[in-house]
């Protein structure tokens, strides 16, 4: 080897993946758990600290859905998203004290500032939620039916295509006091999102 042979410097990658990473409302653990890297090697990634291996960093580059060579060249350039979830795959979850059914429509990345539901509330239902975080809010849509929301002091009657925004950090109730299933379209924002 040449002594004057000159090797471009190894790109600082960390601060490309953190910026990344916070553009896409990302926390550490968010993104931990979408990569299936330890928070603590991610910190030390976006510090600087460490230059990880080419595995790791396609882990987390594939997490965040990001060009390899952007994270190389600090350029910006994400790959589109076009994800699918199949009918079949599409977690669905059933409460044990009202028999509501919970479809959970977003992904595991986005769970710590945004949920999307489809929720169908069988007749005569009425599924009670204790306060989420300061600052939380659900969004409704009722696809089809007609239900009854209660929020602290507050509550409504909503039939098929009424949509409702509410605080949902206090005591909230979905009543379907009908004889047929209600469906209704559910996003929850929690603070900071």
């Amino acid at each position: 080897m040449n002594k004057n042979e000159h090797f471009p410097e190894i790109p600082a990658v960390g601060d490309n993946l953190k910026r990344e990473r916070r553009k896409q409302h990302l926390t550490l653990d968010a993104l931990a758990l979408a990569s299936g890297v330890s928070k603590a090697m991610l910190s030390q990634i976006e510090a600087n600290k460490v230059n990880p291996t080419i595995g790791t960093l396609w882990k987390v580059v594939k997490a965040l859905n990001i060009d390899f060579d952007a994270v190389l060249s600090g350029e910006h350039s994400q790959n589109k998203k076009f994800d699918i979830t199949r009918a079949e795959n599409i977690t669905s979850l059933k409460t044990g004290q009202s028999n509501a059914v919970f479809r959970v429509l977003s992904p595991l990345s986005m769970a710590d500032f945004l949920e999307l539901h489809l929720v169908t509330l069988p007749p005569g239902c009425i599924h009670a939620s204790h306060p989420h975080t300061t600052g939380t809010e659900e969004y409704l849509t009722i696809l089809s039916g007609n239900v009854t929301v209660i929020a602290g002091e507050n509550q409504a009657h909503l039939n098929t295509g009424d949509v409702i925004a509410f605080q949902a950090d206090v005591d909230h109730v979905l009543k379907n006091e009908s004889a047929s299933p209600a469906e209704l379209y559910m996003v929850i924002r929690f603070p900071g999102a």
